[in-house]
């Protein structure tokens, strides 16, 4: 499927996710499972109809697999990451959108939300944030850097400065534009595919350097996989937060 087609359906999946939030009065938890709010599913319910009419499967955080037809693309779908920002009205919430095809990630979009800024990104092609180009930083030394984190590392990890900013899609792309100059995940247990996989591929994208702080494949497609997420506007800070990061937890990995 050609890829303007595939962001097409994906910006509408996005906006209508939007419309159903404006429609939304209770933000609140949904009392289904633990972290999932009334914002999760009413964003899913308007998302899936939008890439089931394009032929996509999806694998999706609050509605898992739903299969369009065998052998189509897959798209991972976050329907609002960042749903406890959104609870709270801390604008930096997006809908996440990667689409895979059997070589691996081929598309992305993230959508804030809460400002309506939009990053994709097409394999090959680079990324954009609102249509215009954008790149990373070029910071190589993690004493100067400023990283956005994900969880709290047990010791100092060296950087200059650190955000906490609460949606791991949204924070890859910060590094992609140069907002941030990387990110790494502190968390035990990780991401799974949906928070990281749209940004990864921003990044990538982008000119920045993404992987997985245990050096494991990042493109993962089950529902029960989880990564842990780790980027940096070059090679040289990606290789230093990694160290850092595995020094700090015994040098496991």
């Amino acid at each position: 499927m050609d890829s303007a087609v595939l962001l097409e359906a994906m910006r509408e999946a996005a906006q209508r996710v939007r419309a159903a939030l404006d429609g939304l009065e209770d933000w609140g938890p949904a009392d289904t499972r633990p972290g999932q709010y009334k914002s999760d599913l009413v964003a899913d319910e308007a998302a899936l109809p939008v890439l089931l009419e394009a032929g996509l499967s999806i694998l999706s955080e609050e509605s898992g697999v739903t299969e369009a037809s065998p052998g189509s693309l897959l798209a991972v779908l976050d329907p609002v990451d960042g749903s406890t920002n959104a609870s709270r009205n801390i604008p930096w919430y997006a809908t996440s959108i990667c689409v895979l095809d059997e070589v691996g990630p081929l598309v992305a979009l993230v959508a804030n939300q809460a400002t309506g800024e939009r990053y994709e990104a097409v394999r090959g092609e680079g990324a954009s944030r609102n249509g215009e180009f954008i790149v990373p930083r070029s910071e190589a030394s993690l004493s100067r850097a400023v990283l956005g984190l994900s969880g709290y590392p047990p010791t100092y990890l060296g950087w200059r400065q650190f955000r906490a900013l609460g949606a791991a899609a949204l924070d890859l792309c910060a590094v992609a534009d140069g907002t941030l100059d990387g990110y790494v995940d502190c968390s035990q247990a990780g991401h799974a595919p949906w928070d990281y996989l749209g940004g990864a591929l921003v990044c990538s994208e982008a000119g920045a350097a993404v992987a997985d702080a245990y050096g494991r494949e990042l493109t993962v497609r089950g529902e029960s996989e989880r990564r842990i997420p780790v980027a940096g506007c070059t090679e040289s800070l990606l290789r230093q937060v990694v160290t850092a990061r595995k020094e700090a937890y015994g040098g496991l990995g």
